[in-house]
């Protein structure tokens, strides 16, 4: 089938784009590369350099392609940036979301793939853990942003009949994650640090929690999430939560890092645990994590051994 995929050349997005390739798909591009990397691109996927806030371009790019299924990844994802500038993160995660989701109306796109986000909706949970029906109380505009368009999907599935599914994204991390960036990415950071010798600082005390999963995984969830998950909402999350502290000392190993870590202030917006069930994904969309955390950590350490090994541009 014809895919569009939104923020295709980022992370998580490029990886998506892999897995619909592989798997015999006709796929293109729609990325302002602000974040994202051109060479993240599989070379079988046509890039359309085009920011979701441009909505004539937007129009165009969907009414020129005519996708059949868009997956949305394009988004200002940064928790500390939506505090910071809470309108930006809604011109991008809200107004940019809209322009593309009313091009899929007007053009014939008969499902949308949105991803979500489980870490930021939830605030503090009350269970861990936490499951889709949990009570959504974001900490940060960014959570807002994201919720805020899941509820836009269902209007305009009502609306428009256009078919969705939010899968609701968990910690990832993997290979081609912007470890330059100061910002969240704490196993990217903290890897490239480690390997250069740098210090490495924690936020906070690192006994706050994650649920971290393999972008591998996420890509997997992504093409499961082609034709299952009608109107659902799904966790892709391993179900477990890691702490910051845990996370140093497997990577430490992993690299042969010796040097104690600094602590720095908790961050806000963040939440100190969380962890998200998955077992409707597993039930309906067939899907489960197949990367365990340690295997995942040592692709992610050779990734990032091989990156800071290039000298930069």
């Amino acid at each position: 089938m014809r895919i569009l995929v939104s923020g295709g050349a980022g992370f998580i997005g490029s990886h998506v784009v892999d897995a619909y390739v592989a798997a015999g798909h006709e796929v293109a591009v729609l990325d302002n590369l602000s974040t994202g990397r051109e060479e993240n691109v599989n070379r079988a996927a046509a890039l359309h350099r085009v920011d979701l806030r441009d909505q004539p371009l937007v129009e165009k790019t969907v009414s020129t392609f005519r996708p059949e299924v868009v997956n949305h990844h394009a988004a200002q994802s940064e928790v500390p940036k939506s505090v910071a500038d809470p309108a930006y993160d809604a011109q991008v995660n809200i107004v940019g979301g809209l322009n593309l989701l009313k091009a899929c109306a007007d053009h014939g796109v008969r499902k949308v793939i949105f991803s979500s986000t489980g870490g930021a909706l939830y605030g503090e949970p009350d269970v861990v853990p936490a499951d889709e029906d949990h009570p959504v109380r974001p900490l940060s505009p960014y959570g807002t942003s994201k919720l805020a368009f899941e509820q836009y999907l269902g209007t305009f599935r009502r609306t428009f009949g256009i078919d969705y599914t939010v899968l609701r994204y968990a910690n990832i991390y993997g290979a081609r994650q912007d470890f330059h960036a100061e910002e969240g990415r704490v196993i990217a950071i903290f890897a490239s640090r480690m390997l250069e010798g740098k210090p490495v600082t924690i936020d906070g005390t690192g006994e706050q929690s994650r649920d971290m999963l393999h972008v591998g995984d996420v890509a997997m969830a992504n093409l499961a999430a082609l034709e299952q998950g009608s109107a659902g909402t799904f966790h892709v999350s391993t179900g477990i939560a890691v702490t910051v502290n845990d996370l140093f000392r497997k990577l430490a190993l992993l690299t042969g890092y010796g040097l104690e870590p600094a602590h720095g202030p908790s961050r806000k917006g963040d939440v100190y645990r969380i962890a998200l069930d998955n077992k409707r994904a597993r039930q309906q969309l067939g899907w489960e994590p197949r990367v365990n955390l340690e295997e995942g950590l040592s692709l992610t350490v050779d990734y990032f051994r091989e990156q800071v090994a290039q000298p930069r541009l």
